[in-house]
């Protein structure tokens, strides 16, 4: 018909999105990024929050451009807490940018860098991609328990993507309408039990119950339904990435491929390749020989509690 307008798709959630060195950042409208939320993006490592620093124009907006000096250093421990997984600090030094890897939690991220505070919720993401790293920076990080979710913001709305939280100083961070003390390594516990008593972070039983391999007396497909809705991703490729990131450690530690194909039941070494690929961006013998730059993953994994 003369004189109609193509019509445009929407994107995914419906939220405008602005393309941005090679990546889409979303714009920050909706009743998800209002008031509580300063900016809702879309980026290769949510887990290190490092787009904020794009905002802020800390950093160039180019891709693949990292110091050969891998300058990421994790510190990781589990947490007694069954609403977190792992606790984490990071620090970087001469690195611009990293592989980030895929992963199924969602998260609190808290950062500082030349005297400047930052905060932000972390999604699950669903492959490898490459993310600008402010140099200097240091992190501190609560990755919460597969099932747990945020009252205000569906997980599935978080994957491969991210929201920054506004008004954040070294002291204080602002989250649903409240504002809540900046957390220490030591400390996030103490932190998620005050967002637990206020219904801040809620948690799905049924999802638990799943992952520890009960049979809920609910139809398959009400499984499914409530374990997408809790995190995003489905049973399936929660299990693909859970267990390439184990690959990636086994392989980092010393283990063959034969030997990781054989421990966690894949097909052949190339099925392994593939994975690896697509979900930590790097190959076996980068893993082995520790090549391939900066990645956003404590591949050592010395956990502490």
């Amino acid at each position: 018909m003369r004189g109609r307008r193509p019509v445009r798709r929407a994107p995914p959630n419906g939220v405008p999105r602005q393309k941005v060195a090679g990546s889409f950042r979303l714009n920050p409208v909706g009743p998800a990024t209002q008031g509580s939320y300063e900016r809702r993006w879309s980026s290769a490592s949510p887990q290190l929050a490092v787009a904020q620093a794009l905002w802020h124009g800390e950093l160039p907006e180019r891709e693949g451009a990292y110091s050969s000096a891998v300058g990421l250093r994790f510190e990781t421990r589990r947490s007694d807490s069954p609403w977190v997984d792992t606790v984490w600090t990071c620090t970087s030094e001469q690195v611009t940018a990293m592989t980030s890897v895929a992963g199924v939690r969602w998260g609190l991220v808290f950062w500082e860098r030349a005297g400047r505070a930052y905060a932000a919720i972390t999604g699950p993401e669903t492959r490898t991609g490459t993310a600008p790293v402010p140099e200097g920076a240091t992190f501190t990080g609560i990755e919460f328990a597969v099932g747990t979710s945020l009252r205000a913001v569906p997980t599935p709305a978080l994957v491969d993507g991210g929201i920054g939280l506004p008004d954040t100083t070294c002291r204080t961070f602002r989250l649903d309408g409240a504002r809540w003390e900046t957390p220490g390594p030591d400390d996030a516990e103490a932190l998620v039990a005050s967002l637990v008593r206020a219904g801040i972070v809620v948690h799905d039983l049924l999802v638990s119950d799943v992952l520890r391999g009960h049979r809920p007396a609910v139809s398959g497909r009400t499984v499914e339904r409530r374990f997408r809705a809790a995190t995003g991703l489905t049973q399936g490729a929660v299990r693909q990435i859970e267990r390439v990131r184990t690959a990636a450690r086994l392989l980092t530690a010393g283990d063959t491929a034969a030997d990781v194909v054989a421990k966690l039941d894949y097909f052949d070494e190339p099925h392994l390749a593939r994975a690896l690929r697509c979900y930590v961006g790097r190959t076996v013998g980068q893993l082995r020989e520790g090549a391939g730059g900066a990645i956003g993953l404590d591949l050592d994994q010395r956990l502490t509690s």
